[in-house]
Protein backbone atom coordinates (compact mmCIF):
# COMPACT_ATOMS: atom_id res chain seq x y z
CA UNK A 1 0.00 0.00 0.00
CA UNK A 2 1.30 2.98 -1.06
CA UNK A 3 1.67 5.91 1.56
CA UNK A 4 -0.48 8.51 2.18
CA UNK A 5 1.12 12.00 1.38
CA UNK A 6 -0.01 13.29 4.53
CA UNK A 7 2.26 10.69 5.89
CA UNK A 8 5.38 11.63 3.88
CA UNK A 9 5.24 15.04 4.27
CA UNK A 10 5.12 14.23 8.41
CA UNK A 11 8.08 13.23 7.79
CA UNK A 12 9.61 15.15 5.48
CA UNK A 13 8.95 17.77 8.27
CA UNK A 14 10.83 15.44 10.93
CA UNK A 15 7.75 14.88 12.51
CA UNK A 16 8.37 10.89 12.25
CA UNK A 17 6.77 9.64 15.48
CA UNK A 18 3.33 11.59 14.29
CA UNK A 19 3.72 10.13 10.91
CA UNK A 20 3.80 6.57 12.54
CA UNK A 21 1.24 7.28 14.96
CA UNK A 22 -0.91 8.91 11.70
CA UNK A 23 -0.65 5.24 10.10
CA UNK A 24 -1.37 3.55 13.15
CA UNK A 25 -4.74 5.55 13.14
CA UNK A 26 -5.42 4.44 9.28
CA UNK A 27 -5.02 1.14 10.26
CA UNK A 28 -7.50 0.95 13.23
CA UNK A 29 -11.36 1.02 12.36
CA UNK A 30 -11.96 1.89 16.13
CA UNK A 31 -10.70 5.17 16.33
CA UNK A 32 -12.81 6.39 13.38
CA UNK A 33 -15.33 7.08 15.89
CA UNK A 34 -13.37 9.76 17.86
CA UNK A 35 -13.97 13.44 17.04
CA UNK A 36 -11.24 15.16 14.78
CA UNK A 37 -9.99 16.92 17.32
CA UNK A 38 -9.05 14.29 19.82
CA UNK A 39 -7.58 12.26 17.14
CA UNK A 40 -5.65 14.87 16.42
CA UNK A 41 -4.62 15.35 19.88
CA UNK A 42 -3.49 11.85 19.46
CA UNK A 43 -0.95 12.10 16.90
CA UNK A 44 0.14 15.70 18.62
CA UNK A 45 0.50 14.28 22.23
CA UNK A 46 2.55 10.75 20.87
CA UNK A 47 5.06 13.64 19.54
CA UNK A 48 5.21 15.43 22.28
CA UNK A 49 5.96 12.36 24.63
CA UNK A 50 8.53 11.16 22.38
CA UNK A 51 10.27 14.68 22.05
CA UNK A 52 9.72 15.02 25.84
CA UNK A 53 11.82 11.46 26.55
CA UNK A 54 14.15 12.27 23.83
CA UNK A 55 14.68 15.35 25.89
CA UNK A 56 15.64 13.83 29.42
CA UNK A 57 17.92 10.83 27.69
CA UNK A 58 20.06 13.77 26.75
CA UNK A 59 20.12 15.87 29.48
CA UNK A 60 20.36 12.39 31.76
CA UNK A 61 23.35 11.57 29.21
CA UNK A 62 24.86 15.35 30.07
CA UNK A 63 24.67 15.51 33.61
CA UNK A 64 26.01 12.13 33.77
CA UNK A 65 24.99 11.00 37.31
CA UNK A 66 27.13 8.62 39.24
CA UNK A 67 24.03 6.82 40.39
CA UNK A 68 20.93 5.82 38.39
CA UNK A 69 18.45 6.95 41.45
CA UNK A 70 15.56 8.41 41.97
CA UNK A 71 13.71 10.23 44.54
CA UNK A 72 10.70 7.69 44.62
CA UNK A 73 12.70 5.70 45.59
CA UNK A 74 14.36 7.36 48.78
CA UNK A 75 13.80 5.76 51.80
CA UNK A 76 12.08 8.17 54.34
CA UNK A 77 11.74 4.98 56.72
CA UNK A 78 15.04 4.60 58.14
CA UNK A 79 15.74 7.17 60.87
CA UNK A 80 18.54 9.26 58.77
CA UNK A 81 17.63 13.07 59.71
CA UNK A 82 15.71 13.56 56.82
CA UNK A 83 12.72 15.41 57.07
CA UNK A 84 9.99 15.00 55.16
CA UNK A 85 8.54 17.97 54.26
CA UNK A 86 12.04 19.80 54.05
CA UNK A 87 12.46 16.66 51.59
CA UNK A 88 9.25 17.15 49.56
CA UNK A 89 10.24 20.90 49.40
CA UNK A 90 13.93 19.52 47.87
CA UNK A 91 11.82 17.59 45.53
CA UNK A 92 9.47 20.07 44.26
CA UNK A 93 12.49 21.86 43.17
CA UNK A 94 11.47 25.48 43.61
CA UNK A 95 15.02 25.99 45.68
CA UNK A 96 16.61 25.50 42.28
CA UNK A 97 14.89 28.71 40.46
CA UNK A 98 15.66 30.96 43.40
CA UNK A 99 19.65 29.87 43.04
CA UNK A 100 19.77 28.20 46.21
CA UNK A 101 22.38 25.90 47.50
CA UNK A 102 22.03 22.34 49.42
CA UNK A 103 24.64 21.04 51.91
CA UNK A 104 24.47 17.44 52.20
CA UNK A 105 26.79 15.95 55.44
CA UNK A 106 27.15 12.79 57.12
CA UNK A 107 29.36 9.53 57.60
CA UNK A 108 30.19 7.30 54.67
CA UNK A 109 27.45 5.30 53.79
CA UNK A 110 24.60 6.67 54.91
CA UNK A 111 23.43 7.50 50.75
CA UNK A 112 24.47 11.43 50.64
CA UNK A 113 25.78 11.14 46.94
CA UNK A 114 22.52 8.79 45.97
CA UNK A 115 20.46 11.58 47.31
CA UNK A 116 21.89 13.94 45.37
CA UNK A 117 21.60 11.73 42.64
CA UNK A 118 18.22 11.30 43.22
CA UNK A 119 17.48 15.13 43.39
CA UNK A 120 19.43 15.48 39.81
CA UNK A 121 17.42 12.95 38.20
CA UNK A 122 14.52 15.07 39.26
CA UNK A 123 15.68 17.94 38.39
CA UNK A 124 16.64 16.55 34.57
CA UNK A 125 13.01 15.51 34.17
CA UNK A 126 11.51 18.90 35.39
CA UNK A 127 14.03 20.21 32.17
CA UNK A 128 16.62 21.47 34.28
CA UNK A 129 20.41 21.04 33.22
CA UNK A 130 22.62 19.06 35.58
CA UNK A 131 25.76 18.57 35.81
CA UNK A 132 27.86 16.08 38.28
CA UNK A 133 31.12 16.07 39.72
CA UNK A 134 33.18 14.23 42.24
CA UNK A 135 35.39 17.00 43.49
CA UNK A 136 38.73 14.84 43.15
CA UNK A 137 38.30 14.06 39.56
CA UNK A 138 37.40 17.84 39.18
CA UNK A 139 40.34 19.26 40.29
CA UNK A 140 42.12 16.61 38.10
CA UNK A 141 40.49 17.84 35.21
CA UNK A 142 41.14 21.10 35.85
CA UNK A 143 44.84 21.01 37.05
CA UNK A 144 45.89 19.32 33.52
CA UNK A 145 46.22 22.37 31.91
CA UNK A 146 45.36 20.69 27.75
CA UNK A 147 43.11 23.41 26.76
CA UNK A 148 39.92 22.34 28.44
CA UNK A 149 39.86 24.73 31.31
CA UNK A 150 38.17 27.14 29.93
CA UNK A 151 35.38 25.04 28.32
CA UNK A 152 35.03 23.01 31.57
CA UNK A 153 34.71 26.23 33.98
CA UNK A 154 31.80 27.64 31.56
CA UNK A 155 29.84 24.01 31.19
CA UNK A 156 29.82 24.53 35.02
CA UNK A 157 29.25 27.91 35.36
CA UNK A 158 25.90 27.40 33.15
CA UNK A 159 24.15 24.18 34.09
CA UNK A 160 21.59 24.98 36.65
CA UNK A 161 22.13 22.36 39.18
CA UNK A 162 25.50 21.51 39.72
CA UNK A 163 26.28 18.27 42.13
CA UNK A 164 29.98 18.20 43.82
CA UNK A 165 30.50 14.89 45.48
CA UNK A 166 33.15 14.18 47.98
CA UNK A 167 34.05 17.60 48.75
CA UNK A 168 36.60 17.61 51.36
CA UNK A 169 38.61 14.76 51.72
CA UNK A 170 42.02 16.40 51.94
CA UNK A 171 42.87 20.17 52.59
CA UNK A 172 42.75 22.19 49.24
CA UNK A 173 46.04 23.38 47.58
CA UNK A 174 46.26 27.04 46.04
CA UNK A 175 44.85 25.92 42.69
CA UNK A 176 42.22 24.30 43.86
CA UNK A 177 40.97 26.99 46.26
CA UNK A 178 41.37 29.30 43.14
CA UNK A 179 39.66 27.18 41.23
CA UNK A 180 36.55 26.34 43.32
CA UNK A 181 36.03 30.56 44.20
CA UNK A 182 35.62 30.74 40.25
CA UNK A 183 33.02 27.87 40.01
CA UNK A 184 31.15 29.30 42.85
CA UNK A 185 31.44 33.12 41.98
CA UNK A 186 30.34 32.30 38.17
CA UNK A 187 27.14 29.94 39.75
CA UNK A 188 26.76 32.62 42.71
CA UNK A 189 22.99 34.18 42.51
CA UNK A 190 22.61 32.46 39.50
CA UNK A 191 22.05 28.75 39.58
CA UNK A 192 22.25 26.17 42.60
CA UNK A 193 24.89 23.67 43.63
CA UNK A 194 24.71 20.71 45.79
CA UNK A 195 27.69 19.81 47.95
CA UNK A 196 28.16 16.49 49.76
CA UNK A 197 30.60 15.78 52.15
CA UNK A 198 31.53 13.53 55.55
CA UNK A 199 32.85 17.07 56.97
CA UNK A 200 30.39 18.53 59.06
CA UNK A 201 29.62 22.51 57.70
CA UNK A 202 30.79 23.97 60.28
CA UNK A 203 34.61 22.50 59.60
CA UNK A 204 34.81 23.54 55.85
CA UNK A 205 36.96 26.44 56.48
CA UNK A 206 39.78 24.31 57.94
CA UNK A 207 39.31 22.06 54.98
CA UNK A 208 39.85 24.88 52.52
CA UNK A 209 42.98 25.94 53.91
CA UNK A 210 43.89 29.72 53.37
CA UNK A 211 41.28 31.67 55.94
CA UNK A 212 40.60 34.66 53.01
CA UNK A 213 39.74 32.31 50.09
CA UNK A 214 37.51 29.89 52.41
CA UNK A 215 35.83 33.10 53.78
CA UNK A 216 34.76 33.91 50.55
CA UNK A 217 34.09 30.47 49.01
CA UNK A 218 31.97 29.74 52.13
CA UNK A 219 29.95 33.25 51.62
CA UNK A 220 29.25 32.30 47.97
CA UNK A 221 28.34 28.75 49.75
CA UNK A 222 26.56 28.44 52.39
CA UNK A 223 24.64 31.34 53.28
CA UNK A 224 21.58 30.63 51.31
CA UNK A 225 22.08 26.58 51.71
CA UNK A 226 19.55 24.31 52.53
CA UNK A 227 21.27 21.51 54.49
CA UNK A 228 21.03 17.55 55.37
CA UNK A 229 22.27 16.63 58.13
CA UNK A 230 22.50 12.76 57.41
CA UNK A 231 22.74 10.47 60.84
CA UNK A 232 22.10 7.00 61.91
CA UNK A 233 23.54 3.53 60.79
CA UNK A 234 25.33 3.07 57.33
CA UNK A 235 23.16 2.17 54.15
CA UNK A 236 25.81 -0.09 53.14
CA UNK A 237 25.65 -1.89 56.17
CA UNK A 238 21.45 -2.09 56.23
CA UNK A 239 21.14 -2.82 53.04
CA UNK A 240 23.35 -6.43 53.83
CA UNK A 241 21.11 -7.32 55.96
CA UNK A 242 17.41 -6.41 54.46
CA UNK A 243 16.34 -6.21 51.19
CA UNK A 244 13.31 -4.77 50.18
CA UNK A 245 10.40 -6.96 48.37
CA UNK A 246 11.79 -6.15 44.84
CA UNK A 247 15.24 -7.68 45.58
CA UNK A 248 17.27 -4.30 46.01
CA UNK A 249 19.02 -2.56 48.44
CA UNK A 250 17.30 0.17 50.26
CA UNK A 251 18.15 3.70 49.43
Amino acid sequence: MLNHPTHERLIELGLTVMAKAFEEQRRSPDLEALPFEDRIGLLVDREAAERDTRRLTTRLKIAALRQTACVEDVDLRTPRGIDRAVFAKLVEGRWIDRHENLLVTGATGLGKSWLACALGHKACRDNRSVLYHRVPRLFEALARGDGRYARLLKSLGRAQLLILDDWGLSVLTAAERRDLLEILEDRHGRASTIVTSQLPVDTWHGAIGDPTVADAILDRLVHNAHRLQLTGESMRKRSAKTITLDGQPEH
